[in-house]
């Protein structure tokens, strides 16, 4: 592995960037509130990452984002770039779908494991499924004899959470590690001399496994809540997930609506954020804890371009959430080709952009932050 200096996403990206909440950077571009009658998607949701309706929003800010990139050629033709075969390959299907345009997702994922690349079919999408990132090169011969060139005419999508920053199998660990200290964060914040970080740990780690997805819907803000909820006492661990496991606890709405008729049991430092947080779920607010991903945000961009110019590549990519270095030339050769390059990302916007006080400070959206790019030499 080599370092191949600091960049910024934004070097290849520009701001035709959008975050969970569909709102794209470049304010040339519509926001989900204002095409949402043409996408046919109701008020007061915002679709997540495969879909249908978030396809249809994607192909249509693509094409207009076409109009700005190529005014005159419309887009004929899709690439997708991600790291998850559900996810990203749900979402590259419904986009394709959405905009009626044939195409390929790259899909990788770095392991030791030796093997070549396996070309599937998912929702009648093709995948070509890597296991090392370097193997971007490769997908990029097997897109063109797919008669499907790279030029004025593509539209590129690139995810960028363990994609384009930390690529997974190889630096996303360092990703996770901000954010279980966004939670650890925010949970000793709130509980203050009360907060206990070896039980905090084991409730973390516990709920945190797909076995109680159902019960979190792997949302990190229902995670960070149901840990604050344990950490004030209010319920024991093992008794939660007993009840949980026994299909007595089924839902996290059930959970917090429960809380909601003991807040009197609850330490009155606690009830006015419960409260915040229990009307924004009653609205559908698929992040409701806004403290902890405003923690996230901080301890994301802290892992960004923290080291110095002597730290080795092994300690960068135990420490520095990183650019993809083959992702960036595969995405810069082919941005000077004409393609239209397109930046996805399901991180949260509160997570993602700094609040007005840190803007003032010389913070930056996620995608403008500069860290170190480090690649296959």
């Amino acid at each position: 592995m080599k370092r191949y200096g600091r960049t910024t996403v934004h070097e290849f990206l520009g701001d035709f960037v959008v975050y969970r909440g569909l709102v794209p950077l470049d304010e040339r571009l519509p926001p989900l509130d204002e095409v949402r009658r043409e996408t046919n998607v109701p008020e007061g949701i915002i679709p997540r990452k495969g879909d249908p309706a978030y396809g249809r929003v994607i192909a249509h800010v693509l094409q207009r984002a076409q109009e700005l990139n190529v005014p005159g050629a419309p887009i004929e033709r899709l690439m997708y770039i991600g790291d998850t075969r559900m996810s990203d390959g749900n979402a590259f299907a419904a986009i394709g779908r959405a905009g009626r345009w044939p195409g390929t997702a790259f899909i990788a994922s770095e392991t030791e494991k030796a093997g070549r690349p396996e070309i599937v079919e998912q929702r009648n999408a093709k995948l070509y499924l890597a296991n090392r990132w370097s193997a971007i090169a490769e997908f990029e011969g097997f897109f063109l004899k797919q008669g499907l060139s790279i030029d004025e005419r593509t539209a590129i999508v690139v995810d960028l959470d363990k994609t384009t920053l930390g690529a997974r199998g190889r630096n996303d660990h360092v990703i996770n590690q901000a954010r279980v200290e966004a939670v650890r964060r925010t949970v000793e914040n709130l509980l203050g001399a009360e907060f206990d970080q070896a039980s905090f740990q084991i409730a973390y780690d516990r709920l945190n496994r797909s076995e109680f997805h159902p019960f979190t819907a792997d949302n990190q803000d229902y995670l960070a809540y149901i840990c604050l909820v344990l950490g004030a006492g209010l319920y024991e661990l093992d008794a939660l997930l007993e009840r949980v496991r026994a299909g007595q606890m089924r839902t996290f709405r059930q959970f917090i609506a429960e809380v909601d008729e003991r807040t009197c049991d609850l330490p009155a430092s606690l009830r006015e954020i419960h409260e915040r947080i229990y009307g924004r779920v009653q609205e559908g607010d698929p992040t409701p804890f806004k403290a902890f991903r405003r923690n996230e945000y901080i301890t994301t961009v802290d892992r960004m371009g923290c080291l110095g110019d002597d730290a080795s590549v092994e300690e960068l990519l135990a420490e520095e959430i990183l650019i993809t270095q083959e992702v960036r030339e595969a995405a810069l050769r082919w941005k000077a080709a004409g393609a239209l390059l397109f930046g996805l990302s399901d991180k949260p916007d509160e997570a993602s952009m700094p609040g007005q006080e840190l803007a003032l400070q010389g913070y930056h959206s996620i995608h403008r932050m500069e860290t170190d790019a480090v690649g296959s030499g």
